[in-house]
């Protein structure tokens, strides 16, 4: 079958934060009179992120969804920041970190996504985004530049479901009018980017930057650039 879209996820594929997630949290946090490494911040915002509700909301009208998105951040931040309670000015320090990573200047491009993203849309490709990220991501993409290349930006907290949920999948097949066998998605989780792509029917891509997984079942690469070869 003849490939006509390749899907994105974002965070880790697409854009990265232009410093540690833990050292922007303890950067800010500091402002507000919490001291801790950056290191044990990064640790526990893996954990906790790992132990969160998916970011999506079935059934949530367009007037909540801003409201549910903070939300879920506060409370992964608290969850964060629990071994270090009380946390007196925390509702300021969520404000501002919230608000940090809403900014474009706060995340960068991979070096190889214009490039890349260039070449594959001159194949006449459809490229979307499928992230689970919420409604800042859109703002984010093009303040970086980025947010031309994508047909269809598509965000869990929107459809209301999360990868690997396959549900999200189909929405961007729907919305294109495409069979799951015509589309790639490509992406840097091994559970949700890679199984939810195959729970959908689609072909996965598997973005290994540091080379640590051998696994010869799927598709993987270790720069963008090498989508290309793959398509050949």
């Amino acid at each position: 079958m003849a490939i006509k879209a390749i899907f994105f996820d974002a965070a880790g594929t697409l854009i990265k934060p232009s410093r540690r997630v833990g050292e922007s949290y303890a950067a800010i946090a500091e402002k507000y009179g919490i001291q801790v490494p950056s290191g044990a911040l990064s640790e526990r915002f893996r954990a906790c992120f790992d132990e969160s509700p998916p970011l999506a909301f079935p059934g949530a009208s367009p007037a909540e969804i801003a409201y549910l998105e903070r939300d879920w951040w506060k409370q992964l931040v608290k969850r964060i920041f629990d071994p270090w309670s009380p946390f007196d000015r925390f509702e300021g320090y969520f404000a501002e970190l919230f608000e940090y990573f809403s900014r474009a200047d706060s995340w960068n491009l991979y070096p190889e996504v214009p490039a890349t993203l260039t070449a594959l849309k001159a194949r006449g490709l459809i490229i979307d985004v499928i992230s689970n990220f919420d409604s800042r991501l859109v703002k984010i993409l093009h303040g970086l530049g980025a947010g031309h290349w994508f047909d269809e930006i598509f965000i869990s907290s929107h459809v209301g479901h999360a990868k690997p949920s396959r549900q999200i999948f189909e929405a961007a097949l729907e919305k294109h009018g495409i069979n799951p066998d015509h589309a790639i998605h490509v992406g840097d989780s091994e559970v949700n980017d890679v199984q939810g792509a195959m729970n959908a029917g689609l072909k996965p891509i598997f973005v290994d930057r540091d080379g640590a997984n051998d696994s010869a079942s799927t598709p993987r690469v270790e720069n963008l650039t090498e989508i290309i070869d793959l398509l050949e």
